[in-house]
């Protein structure tokens, strides 16, 4: 079908700036580069595939529904890397720069969301193509496995290591001890390793994705532990027993110089207060609490926490000194 005169000229005048826009130029979207780029299309789910192996997030934006005309189709997708880096496309122009936008936030948030686009009604879509239609784009998150590693291979941590890989978590376990890591005991888990904390420590590397419990047998090993996890980018770090036990550490620690602000993420006593007194509803207590951090809950649980219910304390007094300074003023 021949194009209209308008849209001849509306492309002779404007093609150099649409393939600067789809190339990343300037006000355009970073896409992935190779040498094969323009005899191979990406296959998009090969890369989500890649990039949650490699650990790192992104986002995949679908065309989910139209209406009338629009530049792509109906099940489109662009996949948008952690880094802005593109694969796919939705068609180009103000549409794909608007959902590469919102892919951003939908990595941030991890939850997904709709976008409607009306291309006939709304002017700063009116490129002078002949599309008039509407489109939703429907964006999910892509994130990496939920890594945990659970220091100490005992009764709890074998329970939470059934939990929580029911749960969709890929457990690590670790622990001195041969007889207690090994694969009879955590024949699924994704890596076992039965050698000194602190050499195991040395070659692991939790990522922003991954979860720390630790569940060894003495308190020693437990500061050890909690001396190289505060100091990671894990997401979460667990560590089971007493308050008493807890702030004892926490103060210990405090003295060798580690920062008091690394140990805001740290959760122990850990797992949610649900009456937990077996190792099987204390793995029940701790995966709840796990999912509570990785699906973002936002309503008020128990937590067991002492720094939870210390920080929560500190602030509460922080702000009645406000108040009492800013009612002395105003009598004053």
């Amino acid at each position: 079908m021949p194009l209209s005169p308008l849209a001849s000229r509306f492309w002779g005048q404007n093609l150099g700036n649409i393939k600067s826009l789809l190339d990343g130029g300037e006000g355009g979207i970073p896409r992935q580069r190779g040498t094969d780029q323009a005899q191979m299309p990406v296959d998009i789910y090969e890369e989500i595939v890649k990039l949650r192996h490699e650990g790192r997030r992104g986002a995949v934006a679908t065309i989910v529904n139209v209406r009338g005309s629009i530049p792509s189709f109906e099940t489109a997708k662009m996949l948008v890397r952690d880094d802005g880096s593109i694969a796919g496309t939705i068609g180009g122009g103000c549409v794909e720069a608007e959902v590469w936008q919102a892919a951003r936030e939908v990595m941030e948030s991890e939850k997904p969301r709709t976008l409607t686009f009306n291309l006939n009604q709304d002017p700063k879509y009116d490129t002078g193509l002949v599309c008039g239609g509407t489109l939703d784009v429907f964006i999910e998150p892509v994130l990496p496995p939920a890594s945990l590693f659970i220091f100490g291979g005992g009764h709890v941590s074998l329970n939470l290591y059934e939990v929580a890989r029911r749960t969709g978590f890929d457990v690590t376990v670790i622990d001195d001890r041969e007889a207690f890591a090994n694969r009879e005991r955590f024949p699924q888990a994704r890596e076992v390793i039965a050698e000194d904390f602190e050499k195991a420590m040395a070659r692991l590397t939790p990522a922003e994705s991954s979860y720390i419990v630790i569940v060894t047998r003495g308190h020693r090993d437990d500061m050890r532990v909690l001396r190289w996890a505060v100091q990671t980018q894990a997401r979460y770090v667990g560590m089971i027993g007493s308050k008493r036990k807890t702030i004892t550490i926490f103060r210990e620690l405090v003295k060798e110089g580690i920062p008091e602000h690394l140990f805001e993420r740290v959760h122990a006593p850990v797992g949610l207060d649900i009456g937990a007194i077996t190792p099987e509803e204390i793995a029940v207590a701790i995966t709840a609490e796990l999912i509570a951090v990785r699906r973002r809950a936002e309503r008020t649980l128990p937590h067991m926490s002492w720094f939870k219910s210390h920080r929560a304390s500190a602030e509460a007094d922080a702000s009645d000194r406000y108040t009492e300074g800013s009612q002395s003023e105003e009598k004053l």
